[in-house]
C-alpha cells in the first residue's frame, strides 16, 4: 500500500531530475561527482539531507560526501564526513532492511540493525502521526553497484520534505538516480585512475628524457672515446653512434665512422683478438687505424645495454687511448730483450726465438714423422697457449684426444668439432663479427729445458737436422720419400742453422785502444752482420764478443756459404775514431731440431766454433767455458 498518493508526475520535477543527472555527467573528478550525487538527491528528489559512503580499497566504507537542504551552523550531517564503517556491518544492515526494489528501507523500529561503527545522524523532525509519516530515525538507502556487480558505495537519504514516506514514483526516481550515480562514480574512478596512470607515465617519460639527456651528455662529452655498436639486423656489428673524442683520437669524421665497424678499423694482427673479445665486460688492447694511415693503441671495454623486455639492445664500447703506455711498455720490452749497445736481440731473446721454433717431439723414427709432423706440419710447442686462452669467451676446453699427440695435428680444424658445437662457435655475440672463427683445441707438450712459449694460435713447422753422417752422425736423414705429399719439392734437406760467431783479436783492441773503441767495434760488427743475413734471419749478441745467427730454411751448403759471407763481412778493416782496426772471427755451424733443448743447440754450435778456431790455430783463452769474455746469457 502506497504511503502517499501521486496520481501524476509534475513536469518541473522531471526537468529537475534531468538537470541533476546532467550535472553528474558534467563533473570532472571523483570528488565533484560525489558532491553532485548528494546535491542532486536533495534538490532533485526532494530530500532534506543525503550522504554517500564510498567503498575503500580495503573494503570498508567511508563517508565521502554529504549535503542538506538548509545547512546548520552547528551539527548536522556534515559531522559524518570521513567516518568509516566496516563492510561487515554494512552488509548486515542491507540484509536486514526492507527491499524496495533495489532500495533498502530501514524503519525506526529496526534501528538495532545499525552497527555501532556505521556513521549515523538523527534529525530533529516531528514524530509521525500517521502510519506513512516519516520517522526521524527512519533510513532509506540506495546501494550503488558497478557493471560487474561490485559494491561501489551507498547513497543514504533522509527526511523527505513532504514529511511522508516516499511513494512509488519517488522510489523509482531514486532507483534511476542511483543507477546513474553508479555509472558516474565508475566513470569518475576510471578517469581518476587514467589521470594517475598518465601522471605516472609522464613522470616516467620525464625521468627517461632526463636519463637519455644525461647519457647523451656523458657520451658526447666524455674525455675518452665512446661508441655504440648495433647487435641486431642487417647493421649488426656497425658503429651507429660515436662521440667527438673517438673522432679526434682516430682523426676520422663522425659520418665516416658510422659506416664502419671495429673490424674494419682494427690492425690485421689484432683481428682475431677483437673477434674473441666478449661483449659482456670484455676487454682488449689492440690497434685501430687512423685516417693518416697509422695505428693507434687503444683499450676497448665492452658493456651490453639491455632492455628489460627485449634483451640486449646495443653494445657500448669505451675506447681509451693507451698509446703512451704502450710505447713505454714496448720500450721496456725492447730493452729487456735487446742488447743496449748494439740494439741486437740479447741472449734471452735468442733463447725465446729458439724456444718458439722447437717442440718436444723428437726427430727420427717414432718421433715427429710417426706423428705426421715431419716437414711443414703442425705440432705442439712447449708453453704454447691456444688462441682462445686469454679471450674469456669460449672458456677452457679439454683435449679431444687421449693420446700424447694433439688431436688437431694433420687434420682440418672443422673436423674436430661436432655439428652442434661448430654451429655454436660460428655465432659471436659481441657484435664485432657476424661469424666466429673455430679455434683448435690441443694439449700442450712441454720440454723441461724450453724457456719461451710460442705465439698463441701459431701453427708450428717441425724443425729437423739435415742428415750429415760425418758432422752429425745422430742426425735424422728425413722422412721416407713421398711422405710429405705430392706438393713437396725434393732436394737437399733444409733446417734451422745456428751460426756461432766469436771475434778474434777483440781483446787486443780493448787493451790497446780502450773500451770505447771496443764498443764501437762491436757496433760495427753488428751492423755488418745484419747487412749479410736475409730478411727474417736473427742476429743476436750472446754476450761479450760472441754473436749468434739463426737462419731457418737453409741446407748445409747454404749454411756454409752464409758462414763465408759473414766472415768476409767482418774481416775488412774498420776506421774508428780516425784509427784502423781489424778483428777476425771464428764460426761454428750447428743445427736446431725438435726434440733438442736450447742448451744442446747452443752447445753444439759453440763446440764447432771452438773446433774451427783450434783447427785454424787461433788463440784459445783458457779451458772451455773459462774465456776471458764471459758469456752473458
Amino acid at each position: 500500500m502506497e504511503a502517499e498518493s501521486e496520481p501524476y508526475v509534475r513536469l518541473a520535477t522531471l526537468r529537475t531530475l534531468h538537470r541533476v543527472v546532467a550535472d553528474l555527467n558534467a563533473a570532472r573528478s571523483l570528488a565533484g561527482t560525489l558532491q553532485a550525487v548528494v546535491e542532486g538527491s536533495v534538490h532533485g528528489l526532494g530530500f532534506d539531507a543525503a550522504a554517500v559512503s564510498l567503498v575503500r580499497p580495503d573494503g570498508d566504507l567511508v563517508v565521502a560526501a554529504v549535503w542538506e537542504y538548509e545547512e546548520r551552523e552547528y551539527g548536522g550531517p556534515s559531522v559524518l564526513l570521513g567516518q568509516i564503517g566496516s563492510r561487515e556491518s554494512w552488509d548486515r544492515l542491507l540484509a536486514v532492511a526492507d527491499h524496495w526494489g533495489t532500495l533498502r528501507f530501514l524503519p525506526h523500529d529496526r534501528g538495532w540493525a545499525v552497527g555501532p561503527d556505521i556513521p549515523r545522524w538523527t534529525g530533529d523532525g516531528p514524530l509521525p502521526v500517521y502510519a506513512n509519516d516519516w520517522h526521524p530515525e527512519d533510513g532509506l538507502l540506495a546501494p550503488m553497484y558497478s557493471a560487474g556487480g561490485d559494491l561501489l558505495g551507498v547513497l543514504s537519504v533522509d527526511r523527505p520534505r513532504s514529511g511522508k514516506r516516499p511513494g512509488a514514483w519517488t522510489r523509482e526516481a531514486l532507483e534511476m538516480f542511483s543507477l546513474q550515480a553508479s555509472i558516474a562514480i565508475g566513470n569518475a574512478r576510471l578517469r581518476a585512475e587514467m589521470q594517475r596512470a598518465l601522471a605516472r607515465l609522464e613522470k616516467e617519460q620525464q625521468a627517461l628524457r632526463a636519463s637519455e639527456e644525461s647519457f647523451r651528455q656523458a657520451f658526447e662529452y666524455a674525455p675518452s672515446g665512446m661508441a655504440i655498436t648495433e647487435l641486431h639486423g642487417a647493421a649488426r656489428g656497425q658503429l651507429t653512434r660515436v662521440n667527438d673524442a673517438l673522432c679526434r683520437l682516430l682523426g676520422r669524421p663522425r659520418a665516416s665512422l658510422r659506416h664502419q665497424s671495429f673490424l674494419d678499423l682494427v690492425h690485421p694482427e689484432d683481428r682475431s683478438l677483437l673477434e674473441r673479445t666478449s661483449a659482456e665486460s670484455g676487454r682488449a688492447e689492440l690497434r685501430l687505424a687512423r685516417r693518416d694511415g697509422g695505428y693507434q693503441w687503444v683499450c676497448l671495454r665492452n658493456s651490453i645495454v639491455a632492455d628489460a623486455a627485449e634483451g640486449p639492445s646495443f653494445l657500448l664500447t669505451h675506447v681509451e687511448d693507451i698509446e703512451e703506455r704502450k710505447r713505454h711498455e714496448l720500450q721496456l720490452a725492447h730493452r729487456a730483450s735487446h742488447d743496449a749497445l748494439t740494439g741486437l736481440p740479447n741472449g734471452a731473446e735468442l733463447r725465446a726465438r729458439l724456444g718458439r721454433r722447437l717442440c718436444a717431439l723428437p726427430q727420427g723414427p717414432g718421433g715427429a714423422a710417426a706423428h705426421g709432423a715431419a716437414g711443414p706440419a703442425g705440432c705442439a710447442l712447449e708453453g704454447a697457449a691456444p688462441a682462445h686462452a686469454s679471450a674469456g669467451f669460449y672458456g677452457p676446453h679439454s683435449p679431444r684426444s687421449g693420446s700424447d699427440v694433439p688431436a688437431w695435428v694433420g687434420g682440418p680444424l672443422a673436423g674436430d668439432y661436432g655439428d652442434a658445437e661448430a654451429a655454436a662457435r660460428s655465432t659471436v655475440v659481441h657484435g664485432y663479427a657476424e661469424r666466429g672463427v673455430p679455434v683448435p683445441e690441443h694439449p700442450q707438450h712441454a720440454h723441461p729445458q724450453h724457456a719461451a712459449p710460442a705465439h698463441a694460435g701459431e701453427q708450428h713447422v717441425h724443425a729437423v737436422v739435415p742428415g750429415d753422417p760425418e758432422t752429425a752422425p745422430e742426425a735424422w736423414p728425413g722422412p721416407p720419400p713421398g711422405s710429405l705429399g705430392p706438393g713437396h719439392r725434393s732436394g737437399p734437406p733444409k733446417g734451422l742453422a745456428v751460426l756461432f760467431c766469436d771475434l778474434d783479436g777483440f781483446k787486443s783492441v780493448n787493451d790497446r785502444f780502450g773500451h770505447n773503441a771496443g764498443d764501437a767495434v762491436l757496433v760495427e760488427v753488428a751492423r755488418r752482420l745484419q747487412q749479410v743475413v736475409r730478411e727474417g734471419d736473427t742476429v743476436a749478441r750472446l754476450g761479450g764478443d760472441e754473436f749468434v745467427v739463426l737462419a731457418d730454411g737453409i741446407n748445409q751448403d747454404e749454411a756454409a756459404d752464409l758462414a763465408v759471407r759473414l766472415r768476409n763481412a767482418i774481416v775488412p778493416p774498420m776506421r774508428i775514431a780516425g784509427r784502423v782496426m781489424r778483428v777476425g772471427v771464428s764460426l761454428g755451424i750447428g743445427w736446431a731440431g725438435c726434440g733438442m733443448s736450447i742448451d744442446e743447440v747452443l752447445h753444439q754450435a759453440d763446440k764447432r766454433m771452438y773446433d774451427e778456431k783450434r783447427a785454424r790455430g787461433g788463440a784459445v783463452r783458457g779451458a772451455r767455458g773459462e774465456r776471458s769474455h764471459r758469456r752473458a746469457v
